[in-house]
C-alpha cells in the first residue's frame, strides 16, 4: 500500500472504540468510483481480516438508524402478552406452525437470557417469497395491524434498507479482496435474511437456577457480571447491529480480551459471519462475541443477519484462497442455528435437500 492510500485508509478508519475496533466514514461507499471510496474498501477489508468487528458511521438518510426510528420499531414489546404469545414459536407453543420465524420468550438457566422476533423476508416482499415446505422459508407471524398503525409499513422500510447496506458492503468486501464485484452477489438472490428485535431484561435470581447456573456470571472490569448473550458467532455473510442506547455488546479478541463497543446513535457496528469466513478460507475473521448485563438495565437491540437463499450453492470464488466442497446455504445455516437456546431440539424439523 502506497504512503497516499495510507493516508486515505487512516482517514476513512478511526479508532474510536479501542484497540481492536474501527469506526469508519460510510459515505464514500455510496459515491461514485475513486480514490475515497477504493480507501473504505481497504478500511473494511483491514476491518474484517483484523478484528472482524467495525462500526459505520455517516449512513445515509434513507437508513432508518435514527434513535426515535428505532424506537418505533420497538414498539411491539409494548403490546400485551396474550398478543406476543400468538406469534411463538413451535418450540414454545405447539399448535403454533411457525417453527423458525416468529417470538421466542425469555428461559431461565442458561447463559443467553433474552426474548426476540425474528422477521424474515416476506415482511419486506410478501408472500412470494413464502415456501411452507421449508422453515427456514415459512411466512412471519405479524401482530394485528390496528394494534401497532405504521408499525408493519416501517419494518419493510428498516429491512429493505439493512439490504442495501448489506449489499453495499458486499461489493466492497469483493472489490477489496480484489475479485469482481459481483462475485458473491448471485447467492443473494431470494436470500432468507432475518430481522430480530431484542429485548435483554435485568435477569432475575430465578434465571440463574439449572445446571449451567455456574457458566452465567462472569468477571469484566474487576466486578462480577451476567451474562445476557453467550460467547458465540454468527452464521451468515455479515451481521448489521443497531444498539439502543445502552452498552452490553462485547467482542471477543484471539487473546480472550473483551472489548466494549459503545452503543453510539445512528451508527451500525458490522460483523462478519461463519459463511464470509468460509467462502474466504478463513481470511476474513467471524469474531466471537457475546452480551453482558453490566449496565443496570434493560437493553434492547436490532440485528440484521443477510443471508443466501436457502438454496444457494455456496462454491470456491477463484482467487480466495483453498478450494471447499460445494454446499447449500440453507443446510449451514439450519446446523448452525440448531446450537442457539431458542432452537435446541428442532433438528428434525427441516428435510435436508
Amino acid at each position: 500500500m502506497s504512503d497516499p492510500q495510507k493516508a486515505l485508509v487512516q482517514s476513512a478508519w478511526r479508532f474510536s472504540l479501542g484497540p481492536m475496533i474501527p469506526s469508519i466514514d460510510a459515505r464514500p461507499l455510496f459515491g461514485p468510483p475513486g480514490a475515497a471510496r477504493g480507501a473504505v474498501d481497504l478500511a473494511i477489508l483491514m476491518a474484517a481480516t483484523d478484528s472482524g468487528f467495525m462500526t459505520l458511521r455517516h449512513l445515509p438518510d434513507w437508513v432508518p438508524i435514527q434513535p426515535v426510528a428505532i424506537d418505533r420499531l420497538l414498539k411491539i414489546f409494548a403490546l400485551p402478552q396474550e398478543v406476543t404469545n400468538r406469534l411463538w414459536r413451535q418450540k414454545f407453543a405447539g399448535p403454533h406452525a411457525n417453527v423458525y420465524r416468529g417470538w421466542f420468550p425469555l428461559q431461565d438457566g442458561h447463559q443467553t437470557y433474552k426474548e426476540g422476533y425474528d422477521l424474515g423476508p416476506d415482511i419486506a416482499y410478501g408472500p412470494s417469497r413464502v415456501d411452507p415446505n421449508d422453515p427456514l422459508t415459512e411466512a412471519t407471524p405479524l401482530p394485528p395491524a390496528d394494534l401497532l398503525p405504521g408499525w408493519q409499513e416501517e419494518i419493510s422500510r428498516y429491512y429493505k434498507a439493512m439490504e442495501e447496506v448489506c449489499a453495499t458492503l458486499l461489493r466492497a468486501i469483493a472489490r477489496g479482496l480484489g475479485v469482481p464485484e459481483d462475485s458473491f452477489a448471485a447467492a443473494f438472490a431470494e436470500g432468507v435474511s432475518t430481522l430480530r428485535l431484542l429485548h435483554y431484561p435485568l435477569r432475575p435470581e430465578r434465571s440463574f437456577e439449572g445446571p449451567n447456573s455456574a457458566e452465567i456470571r462472569v468477571i469484566h472490569g474487576g466486578r462480577e457480571v451476567a451474562l445476557a448473550g453467550k460467547p458465540h458467532v454468527n452464521s451468515g455473510f455479515v451481521t448489521l447491529l443497531c444498539q439502543h442506547g445502552v452498552s452490553g455488546l462485547q467482542a471477543i479478541g484471539n487473546n480472550g480480551e473483551c472489548l466494549d463497543v459503545p452503543p453510539l446513535p445512528a451508527t451500525l457496528v458490522v460483523n462478519f459471519g461463519k459463511l464470509l469466513e468460509r467462502w474466504t478460507w478463513g481470511r476474513i475473521k467471524a469474531t466471537t462475541h457475546r452480551v453482558i448485563d453490566g449496565a443496570g438495565t434493560a437493553r434492547h437491540s436490532v440485528p440484521f443477519f443477510y443471508e443466501p437463499g436457502v438454496n444457494a450453492c455456496i462454491s470456491p470464488i477463484p482467487g480466495l484462497g483453498a478450494p471447499f466442497e460445494p454446499f447449500l446455504y440453507g443446510d449451514m445455516l439450519w446446523e448452525a442455528m440448531m446450537r442457539f437456546v431458542e432452537f435446541e431440539g428442532l433438528d428434525h424439523l427441516r428435510k435436508r435437500a
